[in-house]
C-alpha cells in the first residue's frame, strides 16, 4: 500500500520533439505494486504542450486542474477539470495548456507506455 501526495514525487521534464513545459511524475506503478498498469500526473505550463506523437497502446486521461486543448484523430477537444478521455492507440494526439494556470492531468497506461 502507498499513501502519498503529487508534492512528494520528483517530476521528469518532457523535452524535445515539440514538447513544452511539461512534467511527469510516476503516482503508481509496479514499483508500488500495480504491475497491469502506471498512473501517472503530468503537469503543463500556462502556453506550453505535449508532442504531438501516437503509440500501439490506450490510455486514460482525467483533468485535474486546468483548460487546454486536446488533438485527437486530426480534431481538437477542449478540456477542464473534470474532463476526462479514452484514447486509443496508434493516434496522434496532443495535450496543450490554454490557460494562464497549470493544466494538470492523469494519465493512465499499461506499464510498456511509461
Amino acid at each position: 500500500m502507498i499513501i502519498a501526495h503529487t508534492d512528494m514525487i520528483e517530476g521528469q521534464k518532457i523535452e524535445g520533439n515539440g514538447a513544452k513545459g511539461v512534467l511527469r511524475k510516476v503516482l503508481i506503478s509496479a514499483k508500488e505494486g500495480w504491475n497491469d498498469y502506471v498512473m501517472r500526473l503530468f503537469e503543463v505550463d500556462a502556453g506550453g504542450c505535449s508532442p504531438q506523437h501516437s503509440h500501439p497502446w490506450p490510455h486514460i486521461v482525467y483533468v485535474v486542474s486546468g483548460v487546454g486543448n486536446i488533438f485527437f484523430d486530426g480534431e481538437d477537444h477542449e478540456i477542464k477539470s473534470g474532463s476526462f478521455a479514452y484514447v486509443t492507440e496508434n493516434k496522434v494526439h496532443q495535450f496543450s495548456n490554454k490557460g494562464s494556470e497549470k493544466l494538470s492531468f492523469i494519465c493512465i497506461v499499461p506499464p510498456q507506455g511509461n
